[in-house]
């Protein structure tokens, strides 16, 4: 069997606060494989951002340990890429240059680093964008950019946190379909949190549900959908079937 691509132990995060301790997530375990594409999902406010942000290395846990294979996490790494649900994407670059700039870090010469980032930038559909500054692009576009920018150093892993939550539903539509060519195509380990339950269960293998803060994972749902998933999900019995089981999980934190 697979060793975990990762693999979180006993997650505890508190922030100090003015009025005393606010704990955030509350002995959260989970374990990533290879090439599965894992959902959260929970009430605003539950800890996902808080979680993401642990296992990206940029918050060390108030409790508790992440594994990156068998090394422990202690604090970025470039086999863990994000894509938070703000671009951040730098002005005064081009779409290209954005892509690029993770190889750049790394050392990588400019002729393979614009390489790869062209041929990113041609899977997520913006070619003959490469000149294009953040401010030219419109806001799906901009998210393509940062997922671009994601894998271009090749990651392992991707953390997702609500890449596209505010993007328009045909935008959002049309990004899912994107990720999920992107990930079938390279089968990176990603795990994306998500407020949209059908997105949740379109996307992934299995969908954790955390519960209100402190956030603790308080189900985990199994995706009995075939794949490749196709576009007529909503008149598939069983993809209604698992939205409402994940609702049911949810409980009075469902959206």
């Amino acid at each position: 069997m697979p060793r975990p691509a990762l693999v979180a132990r006993h997650l505890s995060h508190c922030y100090p606060t003015a009025r005393g301790e606010l704990w955030a997530l509350r002995e959260v375990s989970l374990a990533l494989m290879p090439g599965e594409f894992v959902a959260v999902v929970g009430p605003s406010g539950c800890g996902k951002t808080t979680l993401l942000r642990i296992l990206a290395g940029l918050l060390p846990p108030t409790r508790g340990e992440v594994w990156l294979g068998d090394r422990p996490l202690r604090g970025p790494d470039r086999r863990v890429g994000i894509v938070f649900q703000k671009d951040a994407l730098l002005p005064w670059r081009t779409t290209l240059e954005n892509v690029r700039l993770p190889l750049e870090l790394d050392g990588c010469p400019r002729p393979e680093a614009d390489r790869r980032a062209r041929a990113l930038l041609e899977q997520v559909g913006l070619q003959g964008f490469e000149e294009a500054y953040p401010r030219e692009l419109s806001g799906g576009m901009q998210q393509r950019v940062a997922l671009a920018r994601a894998l271009v150093a090749d990651p392992e892993i991707l953390l997702l946190d609500e890449p596209f939550a505010t993007l328009d539903a045909l935008t959002r539509e049309r990004l899912n379909e994107v990720l999920i060519a992107l990930w079938e195509r390279q089968r990176k380990t990603v795990l994306m949190v998500t407020h949209d339950v059908p997105e949740a269960v379109w996307l992934a293998d299995r969908v954790l549900v955390m519960s209100p803060r402190p956030g603790a994972v308080v189900a985990e749902v199994r995706i009995p959908l075939p794949r490749p998933r196709g576009a007529d999900r909503w008149s598939h019995p069983a993809f209604l079937q698992t939205v409402w089981a994940v609702r049911q999980a949810l409980g009075d934190g469902a959206r």
